[in-house]
């Protein structure tokens, strides 16, 4: 694919039609068609984006050899089955969050991915934010020293989002979480300690089959002494949105702030005590993008402002540019992404090991050797 465009098949258009636009501008990549399951919207976005292949059936698009990888951004029910369905039919993957809500989920994906040499990418947002990619570049410097302990957190009020988000777990949505504390040195959780704390209402615990409002783990780090600290929930508790990272070194410490659109904190070891902590302002790193698709780094470039992931997500920190270039560059290298499908698994099987140690009572859980 070295010398042609990396033909794109976009799945789902809610969220999904943010980067429908960045896609078309990126200089090796194209969108060649668009699947929605309602078909006025899709012809809406068709419209909108001037796309002429307009699929409602999922495995119309499969059968389409002009495309060449599909995005997929349905529901999260979706995510296992139509990323196994489109490795079968020879496509490449990207797979918003998380990649599956079971471990043979997350299996079935890597062995497919490893039988067949296709790429699979979970496009995970937050590590290529540009807090991330900041506080990423003041570890490669050696500016934090040794790391001595990671945290994140995301709470988050699913009330008012689509009803199937009902039946969900907060520990199977925790790669936001999960990801910044693993990905930061490149490490892999190797096993969990969970406790669920406090209830959610009768109705959301019969749905998702899980009592607790706030669940809190612990990960060991594989080869490694240090252990992360993550926690998450999506309903019956009062708190503004956040997707937060911690990172405590021996020399420089990062903690985010505590209220949306504030300073972010930097400690510097050793200083006078009143001037350890500085507020800082965090740069844009949409100079390591091709030169076409840099705008979509800012807020400005969201076209559905008012969608409830950009009204609590803060603009995922301009990550969307950063996801598509990684991709169409993977697949066009052909060399594995990042996160590829064993590390997408391992940070989605934290979240799954975590649920399950919760349920044990905080009980140890290693994760499976596959991931």
């Amino acid at each position: 694919m070295s010398n042609t465009k990396v033909r794109m098949a976009m799945v789902g258009l809610g969220f999904g039609s943010e980067f429908i636009a960045i896609y078309q501008a990126h200089p090796d990549a194209e969108v060649v068609a668009i699947c929605r399951r309602n078909e006025d919207e899709l012809n809406k976005t068709g419209d909108q984006f001037g796309i002429d292949k307009r699929y409602t059936d999922f495995d119309s698009v499969l059968s389409d050899p002009d495309v060449d990888c599909v995005h997929i951004n349905s529901p999260i029910a979706d995510h296992a089955w139509m990323s196994l369905k489109a490795l079968d039919a020879g496509k490449h993957v990207m797979c918003t969050v998380p990649m599956a809500t079971t471990i043979q989920e997350c299996q079935q994906i890597c062995d497919k991915v490893k039988a067949s040499g296709l790429k699979y990418m979970m496009a995970e947002t937050v590590v290529y934010s540009r807090e991330f990619l900041f506080i990423k570049d003041l570890y490669e410097s050696g500016e934090l020293g040794k790391i001595q302990h990671l945290a994140a957190s995301h709470p988050q009020d699913m009330d008012g989002w689509p009803s199937y988000w009902e039946s969900m777990i907060p520990m199977h949505y925790a790669t936001h979480v999960v990801s910044p504390c693993l990905g930061l040195t490149d490490a892999l959780a190797e096993s969990v300690s969970c406790f669920g704390s406090g209830t959610v209402r009768e109705d959301i615990a019969k749905r998702s089959g899980s009592p607790f409002a706030v669940e809190s783990c612990h990960i060991k780090l594989k080869d490694s002494d240090i252990t992360a600290h993550i926690w998450r929930f999506l309903y019956d508790v009062a708190r503004q949105y956040r997707e937060s990272f911690d990172v405590y070194g021996t020399k420089k410490s990062f903690e985010w702030t505590l209220v949306e659109n504030e300073p972010h904190v930097i400690h510097t070891a050793k200083k006078p005590e009143h001037e350890i902590p500085e507020k800082i302002e965090i740069p844009d790193f949409a100079h390591l993008l091709p030169e076409p698709i840099q705008r979509f780094t800012m807020p400005a470039e969201i076209h559905d402002a008012e969608h409830l992931s950009f009204v609590q997500g803060g603009g995922h920190g301009g990550s969307h540019p950063h996801m598509v270039h990684e991709f169409v560059s993977a697949v066009k290298e052909d060399r594995d992404p990042w996160p590829n499908a064993p590390t997408s698994a391992n940070w989605t099987c934290t979240g799954i090991c975590a649920h399950e140690s919760a349920l044990k009572g905080g009980e140890l859980v290693r994760l499976p050797e596959f991931a």
